[in-house]
């Protein structure tokens, strides 16, 4: 957090260039946290299979191609452990540190495929309300990530059904915010593998969709005769 902070006051080459050591302790520091939380999370969720670290993290180093900020490096690092690793498409179990204070956690992912949506819209609206059974099942304080939400219920699903809210959702991620003291806390890691336990369920529901998705599409295109 000491380097993260420093870094977002002097979030330039020479500066990052000079506290090289800085970075790579701090880098080693989420590297060892990587790994127990790795092996924390294959003790409720065997589904994430054999992960590295590289699987898991990311680069300092932004891309600043398409950016009006030009700012050379994140100043927050995060950890995404997920079945297959953080390029697979798959939901999973994020953690983020951030220089200015803004720490999360987040069960789910910031993007998810328009015709996953739909597969969780339709199995959401055909539940007869266990997805609100798993939410109100989750650690206090993480929820479900309302942000970008449609303004109104699409086409083709009930505006008055009590799920109408989750219909209008475009990305379907849990959240909680996170502070200083939580982070810097001797039980940490332990205080975010149980909040990731409690949201397993509701990746699971997520994860489901994503499969169901990936095998109609293999089933498509085993059955064209190029």
């Amino acid at each position: 957090m000491q380097f993260l902070q420093s870094l977002a006051l002097h979030n330039d080459k020479a500066w990052f260039e000079a506290h090289k050591a800085d970075y790579l302790r701090a880098k080693g520091t989420i590297g060892d946290l990587t790994v127990r939380l790795i092996d924390g999370i294959r003790r409720f969720d065997d589904s994430i299979g054999p992960l590295s670290i590289s699987d898991c993290t990311y680069r300092i180093y932004r891309d600043v191609r398409f950016s009006s900020d030009k700012s050379p490096y994140k100043t927050h690092m995060g950890i995404f452990v997920n079945r297959g690793g953080k390029k697979s498409g798959y939901s999973g179990y994020y953690l983020h540190i951030d220089g200015s204070g803004q720490h999360m956690l987040a069960v789910g992912n910031y993007y998810t495929e328009p015709k996953v949506l739909k597969i969780l819209r339709e199995d959401i609206e055909l539940g007869n309300g266990d997805f609100r059974r798993i939410l109100e099942a989750t650690a206090p304080g993480l929820e479900i990530d309302m942000e970008g939400a449609l303004k109104k219920v699409p086409k083709g699903f009930p505006a008055d059904s009590p799920d109408a809210d989750f219909f209008r959702l475009r990305n379907y991620c849990l959240v909680m915010n996170l502070d200083d003291a939580f982070i810097l806390s001797a039980d940490m890691p332990d205080r975010v593998l149980d909040i990731f336990r409690t949201g397993k369920p509701f990746l699971d529901y997520v994860n489901r969709a994503i499969d169901y998705c990936r095998e109609e599409s293999k089933e498509y295109y085993s059955s064209l005769d190029f």
